[in-house]
């Protein structure tokens, strides 16, 4: 008659050996399957935040009729010369339909201040986006990009509480990041000025493509000393 305890020995030992080595090999597997399912929840569900200019929110880009705005931001000089997009609206275009036809870990959005579009913000996962490639990232860094779109809102310290407040967006609304990171190129004095007034930090300096970047990086534990 067969038997009906349980083996023990070594035959157990190896068997509990083979488990724990599938289940590392299975969770190494996982974890970039596990960060892409948890990409960027739609800032459009976002609350606002009061700055000392008014009360500034984001709203992700609707293709059909904010277009015409973007493009005209972006055929500013200012702006062109870091952005890289002035041209037609298919210029434009294909920029955004890189993001909205994506998987979600970029979202293009509009910043409205007292209900007025005055800027252009990119809410986007840093740590499956190829910058990770050129920093030690962690996971679920969070990275920015903006733009102020009006010349008549630049120059006037708008730039330093609206990435404070949405900085602060970030981390109320995304508790597994402990960090927010942007890369300015470094040759833009304004925009990095912003980021150290905002309480980031430069962590180094980037070689990417195009340009060399301010590696700017707010962090979570730091927020409310800075």
């Amino acid at each position: 008659m067969p038997s009906t305890q349980t083996p023990t020995g070594p035959t157990t030992a190896a068997t509990a050996t083979a488990i724990a080595d599938a289940a590392r090999r299975l969770t190494a597997g996982l974890l970039p399957l596990l960060a892409e399912a948890d990409l960027l929840d739609s800032p459009a569900a976002w609350s606002g935040a009061d700055t000392p200019a008014g009360f500034f929110r984001l709203e992700p880009v609707h293709l059909d009729h904010d277009l015409e705005l973007l493009t005209g931001w972006m055929n500013d000089p200012e702006v062109a010369a870091y952005w890289e997009l002035s041209g037609p609206a298919s210029v434009t275009a294909a920029h955004l339909r890189t993001q909205l036809d994506g998987d979600g870990r970029s979202i293009p959005c509009l910043g409205l201040l007292d209900g007025t579009p005055m800027s252009y913000w990119e809410i986007y996962r840093a740590d499956l986006d190829p910058i990770s490639r050129h920093y030690p990232a962690r996971p679920h860094d969070t990275g920015i990009h903006l733009l102020i779109g009006d010349g008549t809102n630049r120059g006037r310290g708008l730039g330093t509480g609206l990435l404070r407040a949405v900085a602060n967006l970030v981390l109320d609304n995304r508790p597994r990041c402990t960090r927010v990171i942007a890369e300015p190129d470094i040759r833009n004095t304004p925009s990095v000025s912003a980021f150290l007034n905002s309480g980031f930090r430069c962590s180094s300096e980037l070689d990417l493509p195009g340009k060399r970047a301010a590696l700017m990086i707010r962090e979570r534990a730091l927020r409310n000393l800075i």
